[in-house]
């Protein structure tokens, strides 16, 4: 699966809970564009673990600032994994 592949599935997992209607790019923060709360920042990340069927490290979630960040983490365990 490539990279946009994944953004892609992403940013469908995204837009019920982007309350700001704000349009996701790469660049797009969970915090400040999107205005997610820490719960409904790990209710995000119940999704994707689901979607693509692996475990986001609860160490690395400090470092997922962005959707282009959770983009290529889940595609490094993917690969990984592979």
């Amino acid at each position: 699966m490539t990279n946009a592949e994944i953004f892609t599935k992403i940013c469908t997992l995204i837009a019920p809970l982007n309350k700001t209607g704000t349009e996701v790019q790469p660049g797009t923060t969970f915090q400040h564009d999107l205005e997610m709360d820490s719960l409904t920042v790990m209710d995000l990340v119940a999704e994707i673990e689901d979607e693509f069927d692996i475990l986001i490290p609860l160490n690395l979630l400090p470092d997922l600032e962005t959707v282009q960040h959770v983009t290529d983490a889940v595609e490094k365990i993917l690969t990984k994994g592979a």
